[in-house]
């Protein structure tokens, strides 16, 4: 037998070597080892939290209209009162007397206009005179008509049924105009005020029940419906006012209280991942999803989210329902190159169990 040459034995060494090579390469890890999670539809009821502030359903605070001295209250603090109640009258004595000389002159007017009327009817009167008496007394009665308005002034009432504030004025204080004389307000039904982000403005609707609570009242709920919604949304706050009604029979509700507000959205069906998947990039955000049909290939994508709850995210847009997203792993994770799952984080079992399967057993995939 002839020996080999060397050559040819150098040439069958190195080709052992590059089978051995790519045995190695073959067995090595493809990519880092992660952690996934599957985005997975499931139902969810949401509630829409917000702080307002009650309001009487009717508000006013009772002016006086002319300069004058009050003669008489006909009321106290706190009282209840009935609509078109007199509560503050104040001197009149001379609109008094002008009404009466005013009376007096239309009475004349109008006994002057009846004797003409007789003549002119005859013909022992001119037509022009008939007219000339008529015009005095519609003149004597527009002078009544003006002097008893001015004295209506002088007597507030109230315009509405509802609960007096406290008074701070007393019998012979000088009120001028725009003086305020005490608060009137009609909390038989309550006003509630608050705003909610303009995300919810599909479901906030005239009609939604809510619940509202108080510090001042703990442990009970009060409940009522939205009554209405702005036409128009805050350009700063990017928010929407909302005005509900609560009944309040036991007046025990006042203005200025300070509410929290619960609105309790239908159930739905949405997309959820665990929002330690998100990587917020300013106002947008990403997610790393592994492509499965594609050797595991990472794939930065975008997402919108919405609605939020303990740990989990609603996904809008940028996800179906099944896609795999690396929650844990992130920073070894490259776009574009393949990783190794393993583990599926199902909710099943907690994080700490995760990470020690993946530390036991790093080629799990």
């Amino acid at each position: 037998m002839k020996p080999h040459h060397p050559l040819s034995a150098l040439i069958l060494l190195g080709g052992l070597c590059l089978s051995l090579a790519a045995a190695l390469r073959a067995e090595e890890p493809a990519g880092p080892v992660v952690i996934v999670a599957e985005a997975s539809e499931e139902g969810f009821s949401e509630a829409i939290e917000a702080l307002g502030t009650l309001r009487a359903n009717e508000s006013v605070v009772l002016t006086a209209t002319v300069t004058e001295t009050i003669r008489a209250l006909h009321f106290d603090d706190g009282d209840r009162v009935e609509a078109g109640q007199l509560l503050v009258e104040l001197e009149r004595g001379e609109e008094q007397a002008q009404l009466a000389e005013a009376r007096a002159t239309l009475e004349e007017a109008h006994r002057q206009y009846r004797r003409v009327e007789s003549l002119e009817a005859q013909d022992k009167a001119s037509r022009s005179l008939l007219d000339e008496r008529r015009r005095e007394w519609e003149t004597a009665r527009a002078r009544v008509t003006a002097i008893e308005s001015r004295l209506a002034d002088r007597m507030i009432r109230a315009p509405f049924a509802g609960v007096l504030g406290l008074r701070d004025i007393s019998v012979g204080d000088l009120v001028t105009p725009g003086d305020p004389l005490v608060t009137l307000d009609d909390d038989a039904v309550m006003k509630l005020e608050f705003t909610v982000p303009a995300t919810f403005l599909a479901v906030v609707e005239p009609g939604l029940v809510i619940e509202a609570t108080s510090p001042a009242w703990p442990g009970e709920t009060f409940t009522g419906e939205i009554k209405a919604v702005d036409s128009r949304i805050d350009p700063t706050t990017r928010a929407v006012r909302v005005r509900a009604l609560l009944p309040n029979p036991g007046h025990r509700l006042k203005p200025g209280l300070l509410m929290q507000v619960e609105i309790r959205r239908p159930d739905r069906r949405a997309l959820f991942i665990p929002e330690e998947a998100l990587m917020p990039q300013g106002e947008r955000q990403f997610v790393l999803r592994v492509d499965r049909n594609d050797n595991n290939k990472v794939v930065r994508q975008e997402v919108g989210i919405g609605a939020r709850r303990p740990g989990r995210v609603e996904i809008n847009s940028g996800l179906a329902p099944g896609d795999a997203v690396i929650t844990h792993g992130t920073q070894k994770a490259r776009p574009g190159q393949p990783v190794r799952i393993g583990a599926v984080d199902d909710g099943s079992r907690p994080l700490a169990q995760l990470l020690q399967s993946l530390d036991s057993d790093g080629s799990d995939g």
